[in-house]
């Protein structure tokens, strides 16, 4: 296969699916899985440890240069404040640049997967379709109602065991939309060429199908 045809690139909001998705995907297809999202948390976490603030310059860059020494749990990076401040950090244009060269190359040159050579990539972002691989020749834009995101960010608080207000959630869900959509480098858009998959109304394993049938008639 050429090297585009090992990427599938999918993009969309917070809490529409596309991570869940695009894990599954890539387990179904024997891909390498690249969560971008994961790289600007770990960059916001870091920034929020060191007491510095997301939308500095100079504070992201030097919480990027730190994120490959540092083995961050999950748990840490999955709440609403970390999630705030990556759309904040990822509005940076100089720390998109810097972390752009690590998700080009993980497409370019994906790891095996426990040992063996993997199929190829699923990247999943904001802007992987439009611009990380803009020739990936599969690119899927998951997206869901500013609602029903809130919903699902709510129960996944409350599982958790933290006091979240639904109210508060659904105004930092729409608030880093148009964040995400607003910024002049890179925003939230579908590709031009991207199969939209919309899961307000859709179980995961309803979206995950629907996502499957798009990969395999592509591959």
């Amino acid at each position: 296969m050429s090297q585009a045809a090992l990427v599938v690139a999918i993009d969309g909001p917070a809490a529409s699916g596309k991570g869940t998705i695009a894990r599954r995907l890539a387990a179904e297809f024997s891909l390498a899985y690249l969560d971008t999202g994961s790289l600007y948390r770990q960059v916001a976490f870091l920034v929020l440890e060191a007491g510095g603030e997301p939308t500095d310059e100079a504070d992201a860059l030097a919480a990027a240069k730190a994120v490959a020494g540092r083995d961050i749990e999950d748990d840490k990076l999955r709440n609403q404040l970390v999630a705030d401040a990556a759309s904040k950090v990822a509005a940076i244009p100089a720390l998109r640049t810097a972390l752009v060269d690590f998700q080009k190359e993980f497409g370019r040159n994906p790891p095996d997967i426990d040992g063996v050579a993997s199929n190829g990539a699923v990247i999943d972002g904001r802007d992987i379709g439009t611009v990380i691989f803009p020739d990936a020749p599969v690119k899927l834009f998951v997206s869901a109602s500013a609602e029903e995101r809130a919903r699902r960010r709510h129960l996944e608080l409350l599982d958790r065991g933290n006091e979240a207000s639904f109210g508060d959630i659904l105004t930092e869900v729409k608030e880093r939309d148009a964040r995400d959509e607003a910024r002049p480098i890179s925003p939230l858009m579908p590709a031009a060429d991207a199969h939209l998959l919309d899961t307000t109304d859709l179980s995961i394993e309803a979206a995950f199908e629907a996502a499957k049938s798009i990969v395999a008639a592509a591959f």
